[in-house]
């Protein structure tokens, strides 16, 4: 693999975020980064109109990345940037990509801070079949967004970064989804934040009333089982403050909630080779559409 950030660029608003996002992370994790154009080619009687031309369709193909990659240039001169353009499908092509990179970023619709994201099909294609992280970045995000405020108050990329957040099941805790998180921490001299949510016994969806001490007995074995998940974790990354919580409830909600006060929201999906499916999850696919920081995914066996 090679240890390249890698982000998908089609001259929106969205992609134009994500490009920016995709930046300043090779910038803090000392990689190369390359602009990637998928032009897909369109219909033979469409590709015959005046508008829509070979030289036309030429000229933006090759304008959006050079452009990008220029302004990228001016504003990030520390950081190696490269540009390659393909033809074909781009969540298809995007995928394959992903599979020599460390991180592929896409842009998503934003609707604001307080309502998250639109996810549109590339997005959600790349996501259910790459091999390698892929974070999604909201159009509106701002670096400032990231970072807690100034003295004054004032949002400030000068400031230091907000937590980056870990949704971690702990019935099956991961290590690659685990590490990215405080490896994401590291880069960003920040806290991480583990969130974990469970469910009560099937048995009270059924009209058993719920027993006050045995949901706190429940309550107490789960952080404690969580406690235990991170002991090794805080061992190997001493300087990175780790706040756990756990609570009874959907985690997603817990996830979405606490997206507004993160620099980076991490989770993890099971990698599922069945043909069948979008192969995200629940939790995931909820929080892509809901979260107010930029998602990352990082598929895991």
């Amino acid at each position: 693999m090679h240890r390249t950030v890698i982000v998908g660029l089609d001259g929106s608003p969205e992609s134009r975020a994500a490009a920016e996002w995709a930046a300043r992370e090779a910038e803090l994790r000392g990689l190369p980064l390359k602009l990637v154009h998928v032009w897909e080619p369109v219909p033979e009687p469409l590709a015959q109109a005046p508008l829509l031309g070979a030289e036309t369709q030429q000229h933006w193909s090759e304008r959006i990345p050079r452009e990008a990659a220029e302004g990228i240039r001016l504003r990030h001169p520390g950081i190696e940037v490269t540009v390659e353009q393909f033809s074909g499908r781009p969540s298809e092509v995007l995928s394959g990509l992903a599979k020599d990179a460390e991180l592929s970023v896409l842009g998503s619709r934003g609707l604001g801070r307080m309502s998250g994201f639109v996810v549109g099909s590339v997005g959600l294609a790349v996501v259910a079949h790459a091999e390698q992280p892929v974070v999604l970045v909201r159009a509106k995000g701002q670096a400032a967004d990231e970072h807690t405020t100034d003295p004054a108050g004032i949002p400030s990329a000068a400031a230091p970064y907000r937590p980056v957040v870990l949704g971690l099941d702990i019935d099956s805790p991961d290590a690659s989804v685990i590490e990215f998180a405080f490896d994401a921490a590291v880069h960003r001299s920040t806290s991480l934040r583990v969130v974990h949510g469970w469910n009560l016994p099937p048995y009270y969806a059924y009209g058993v009333a719920v027993d006050f001490e045995l949901h706190t007995d429940l309550d107490r074995q789960q952080a404690t089982a969580l406690t235990e998940v991170l002991r090794p974790w805080r061992k190997k990354f001493p300087d990175v403050e780790v706040m756990a919580e756990s609570g009874s409830g959907r985690a997603a909600d817990y996830l979405v909630d606490a997206s507004h006060e993160a620099s980076l929201v991490v989770v993890g999906r099971r990698i599922r080779r069945s043909p069948i499916g979008a192969r995200i999850g629940p939790v995931t696919h909820s929080l892509l559409h809901h979260a107010a920081a930029p998602v990352a995914v990082v598929p895991h066996n």
